[in-house]
């Protein structure tokens, strides 16, 4: 770790990924998502063997897509949600991760606990229209783990909120997928030249074995 200006910059990924200054995000993985994704097998695997071995060692937060009331909702979510659902008339959207519906919950294999933190967010960015930064400051988090779905939107964009807000961005690459593989590998390449990018394995070890405190 080095100083400047009475500020800590970590200087390796033992540091970066102490776990007195981490958390974990598992980012909307509920089942009307992981359904459709590429790799589900490969993902739920690998993010159960994460989010396993760091449960006890640093705070999990699980977010849950939340639409905002109909009536509040904006014009681009509106224009959007159709793009995406192939209408042309708001009026025939579906009720897309409304409350009740089954496709709202996360998937078995990663189940959240009692402990576990689970934010209902209205955007694509963990930032945006919840207290998350708030809480993380209140613990002292500085590094954030990233995982889930989808990898080139919610993903990325709250990596990205992370970095400007000065939190480190860590993806968990073998923990995150899409509906879309080549916008996956795309985002991984961007992603790669912004944050740390390191398969799950590697993030563990880190957690597991923190840097020795000098001095």
């Amino acid at each position: 770790m080095k100083m400047i200006q009475g500020i800590k910059v970590y200087g390796n990924l033992q540091e970066v990924l102490d776990p007195s200054h981490t958390c974990l995000v598992v980012w909307d993985v509920q089942k009307g998502l992981f359904s459709r994704i590429f790799n589900p097998e490969e993902l739920a695997k690998n993010l159960k063997g994460l989010v396993t071995k760091l449960r006890s060692k640093v705070p999990i937060v699980y977010t849950l897509i939340t639409p905002p009331d109909k009536q509040v909702r904006s014009s681009w979510t509106y224009y959007s949600m159709m793009k995406r659902f192939g209408v042309d008339d708001p009026n025939k959207l579906p009720d897309f991760m409304g409350k009740g519906n089954p496709d709202r919950e996360v998937i078995p294999d990663v189940q959240p606990q009692e402990k576990d933190i689970v934010i209902e967010k209205p955007t694509a960015s963990i930032f945006i229209g919840t207290y998350f930064e708030f809480m993380m400051k209140n613990r002292g988090i500085e590094t954030i783990i990233f995982t889930g779905i989808a990898t080139e939107i919610g993903v990325e964009s709250s990596a990205r909120d992370a970095a400007n807000r000065g939190f480190y961005p860590v993806i968990a690459a073998d923990c995150v997928s899409s509906m879309d593989k080549e916008a996956h590998e795309r985002s991984l390449e961007n992603m790669k030249k912004m944050f740390i990018c390191e398969k799950s394995e590697k993030i563990i070890e880190a957690v597991l074995h923190p840097a020795a405190v000098s001095g």
